[in-house]
């Protein structure tokens, strides 16, 4: 995917590195130094009170002390979200008669608290709709590429325009219906696709853009079929139960991915009838 100098969206919210860094003194330390500097103002021996101070090893500062990091993995991100913006700011207007609002991308590390609750980064990838944002862990862009066999950037480009999929199923209202009939698999299947199917209408008009390269449809296509029910569920259990999918089998997810990207239009995403 082209992405090097290219614009960068401003919706992305770097949340990682929650585990503290160490420092000299924490606050408990703290109160020990004061009451030390008063016994020596009394002409008392403080040493034996400064004895009792932690190593600083053992000291954790909150981890939003620590600086926003600056790398490749978040200017990915932020250029692929730029043009899922520049791309549905101009197509839903055209193709659905409502306005685009851009979701936000928070980046986390290992656990994250949305308005959907608590996750770790073993859930992967998800969109909220609570708060409309998107939530990503680049641990699961490694796990794509090493457990999954999915490597290549179009294929991460391709999960996170999936999470933008649903965040435009949100403002359609189409998310709030299913949601609103309860637990279904059906139901699940067919927003799961339909998300799939919008993430391969972002890469049509991507690839109009000049921003996609020969073979990036081919990382994606192949990143969508990794991550089917079917192929999942035979890596990890070593048989297949159709009746408990929930995003689509692989052959599913690859050809609503397909149907989105050679035809560019929503109507063709009509997975919930």
């Amino acid at each position: 995917m082209r992405w090097r100098d290219q614009r960068e969206s401003d919706n992305v919210e770097d949340r990682r590195g929650g585990g503290g860094r160490t420092v000299a003194v924490g606050g408990g330390s703290l109160v020990v130094l004061v009451l030390a500097v008063v016994i020596y103002l009394c002409g008392g021996d403080p040493r034996q009170l400064l004895q009792s101070l932690p190593d600083q090893s053992a000291v954790q500062a909150p981890a939003a002390n620590r600086p926003a990091t600056s790398d490749d993995q978040k200017k990915f991100a932020s250029v692929v979200l730029a043009s899922t913006e520049d791309v549905w700011g101009q197509i839903l207007p055209q193709q659905a008669k409502i306005r685009y609002t851009a979701p936000k991308l928070v980046l986390f590390t290992n656990q994250i608290s949305s308005a959907c609750g608590y996750a770790s980064a073993a859930t992967g990838p998800f969109y909220c709709p609570g708060d409309q944002k998107l939530y990503l862990d680049f641990a699961f862009f490694k796990e794509l590429q090493s457990e999954f066999k999915a490597p290549g950037d179009f294929a991460q480009a391709y999960v996170i325009a999936h999470e933008v999929g649903h965040h435009v199923q949100n403002l359609l209202g189409t998310m709030d219906r299913v949601q609103r009939a309860g637990q279904n698999n059906r139901l699940s299947v067919a927003l799961e696709l339909q998300a799939d199917c919008y993430a391969g209408v972002w890469a049509y008009y991507a690839a109009k853009k000049g921003q996609v390269e020969a073979g990036d449809p081919e990382e994606a296509i192949r990143a969508a079929g990794a991550v089917g029910d079917d192929m999942i569920q035979r890596r990890t259990q070593g048989y297949v139960q159709p009746e408990t999918f929930t995003h689509g089998s692989a052959k599913q997810r690859m050809q609503y991915f397909t149907t989105g990207f050679t035809s560019g239009e929503m109507r063709q995403c009509q997975t919930l009838r």
